[in-house]
């Protein structure tokens, strides 16, 4: 069954790595449409051909061939260019597209509701990323061995008889607080925004879905497609909504939701009271 939306906001593909859910987001975009398609930074992992750990598949060519077709048929793409795909930006000053996709540096949405929302990947506003890129780099690295980790731990609790539970997303919470506290990623958003007139801001960057308020500035980030698989949807009617998508293919039935206040504290996608959220 497809679904339409008035917009669809994604990030943190990772294209290019092992670790990315190419064949999920693959499965999203096949079940999901809409009027305009924003690839909101590192859809594409051009740091890994940095450090010789290059893995593209078919199923990452499927994502692409597929992006192309929601252009093709009318779509309108843009990509906002994030850290791990920067080698786009020097382009950006010369009109440079992709075919029909749009190559933009941040760009703003104009929601349903007229409201306006600063769409950047948020990587400008990190303090690890702008202080010390060194930083990040290693960051990275570890974030792969995390991920390692995590696919080792999780074989011995299938073999045990448990399910599956993410130990790098529980890791990244942690460390979420603290730079949170060291470097106020969202704060510094919210701060920008609020300073330059937006009404909100979409992002990407931290793999972190949610959507909240911070000193009257609307905040909200589209999460990942190595972890988290989820996306930031805005209905005709301008509510908003985070999506976790969990389906890989036709033939399997799983649950794939959107975000409510019924959630548990803290879980990917809770919107926040006040803002207009989809049931």
């Amino acid at each position: 069954m497809q679904k339409t939306y008035r917009s669809i906001f994604i990030s943190d593909v990772h294209l290019g790595t092992r670790d990315c859910q190419a064949d999920k987001l693959n499965n999203f975009l096949k079940h999901n449409s809409c009027d305009t398609l924003y690839l909101v930074g590192d859809i594409i992992d051009a740091w890994k051909i940095q450090q010789n750990k290059w893995r593209w598949k078919q199923s990452h060519t499927n994502v692409v061939r597929r992006v192309l077709g929601h252009a093709k048929r009318g779509t309108r793409v843009i990509y906002v260019a994030g850290n791990h795909d920067e080698f786009l930006r020097p382009m950006i000053p010369y009109g440079f597209s992709f075919g029909l996709i749009e190559i933009q540096n941040q760009t703003e949405h104009i929601g349903a509701n007229g409201k306006h929302y600063l769409v950047t990947h948020g990587d400008l506003f990190d303090g690890i990323t702008r202080l010390a890129p060194w930083l990040a780099f290693l960051g990275d690295k570890l974030y792969d061995v995390v991920l390692d980790w995590n696919s080792r731990f999780n074989w011995v609790r299938h073999k045990l008889g448990f399910g599956y539970w993410s130990l790098s997303k529980y890791l990244k919470h942690k460390v979420k607080k603290a730079s949170d506290f060291m470097f106020q990623f969202e704060k510094n958003l919210a701060a920008y925004c609020k300073k330059r007139g937006y009404d909100g801001v979409i992002c990407g960057h931290i793999h972190h879905a949610e959507i909240k308020e911070i000193d009257g500035v609307v905040y909200m980030n589209d999460g990942d497609w190595v972890e988290s698989c989820t996306a930031l949807v805005e209905h005709h009617d301008g509510r908003w909504e985070i999506v976790t998508w969990t389906q890989e293919s036709d033939n399997v039935v799983t649950d794939n939701t959107g975000s409510t206040r019924k959630r548990s504290k803290g879980q990917s996608g809770e919107s926040d009271p006040g803002i207009p959220y989809a049931s």
